[in-house]
């Protein structure tokens, strides 16, 4: 069973959700007490993908979150450099590639809008991932990252990070099939940047109208920005 650590090597952490991959989307559930669900309906609410646009859905996983962005007739793709864990979402029927977000496969300008859920904060070099990922994405398109965030009301934080990443590790032991791939994803939780330091990475990789939403009292942040036009 492969465990990776804060250094986020890409080996590594591409071995570890591949050993995770055949029961990652029932863990991810169970140890989100089924938030996952709203928050990536929510997520498709800020891509609004709609008929005709090409979507990039990067750290796509199992894909669950691709088809739930094809509901406005958008094309989606799934990329992800697990290919153990695109393997186990073939049943979905979205088009999979395995893919590194510090070197994506596709020319420039190939994307309507770009999106990652769940999943930038395993990236090893957050801003790097960033600016390829505008590199790949039309001018004047979108970017749309859900990610874990930082709850802004005091009470909920303190029991957040006391309380809630113990929970969520002791829950990945008892429903995962590699339980220490759960105590580097707790860590990840709690060493990520809040709302306002993530949003200042997005827009120093390029992008601009950098914004962003509170999902279930900030534990979670949509985050939404604009690949600027030609000239500004």
């Amino acid at each position: 069973m492969s465990r990776a650590s804060l250094d986020k090597d890409p080996r590594e952490v591409a071995a570890m959700f591949d050993d995770v991959a055949s029961g990652y989307d029932r863990a991810n559930s169970v140890m989100t007490f089924g938030f996952d669900r709203r928050w990536r309906v929510n997520t498709a609410k800020a891509l609004d993908a709609t008929a005709g646009e090409k979507v990039l859905d990067l750290a796509a996983g199992t894909g669950v979150s691709t088809k739930e962005y094809t509901r406005g007739g958008a094309w989606c793709l799934a990329a992800d450099f697990s290919v153990g864990m695109l393997l186990a979402g073939r049943h979905r029927g979205v088009p999979m590639v395995a893919a590194d977000a510090l070197d994506l496969p596709f020319a420039d300008g190939s994307f309507d809008a770009a999106t990652v859920s769940l999943g930038i904060r395993n990236f090893v070099d957050t801003k790097a991932a960033l600016t390829e990922i505008a590199r790949v994405v039309r001018p004047g398109g979108r970017l749309v990252i859900c990610e874990v965030s930082t709850p802004t009301f005091p009470p909920i934080r303190f029991v957040y990070r006391k309380f809630m990443l113990r929970a969520l590790t002791w829950m990945g032991r008892r429903f995962s099939s590699n339980p220490d791939a759960y105590g580097y994803l707790a860590e990840s939780m709690l060493a990520w940047p809040d709302q306002r330091a993530f949003g200042e990475i997005i827009a120093a990789a390029g992008w601009a109208d950098v914004e962003w939403m509170n999902l279930t009292f900030g534990v979670v942040a949509v985050h939404r920005a604009r690949k600027p036009d030609h000239g500004g």
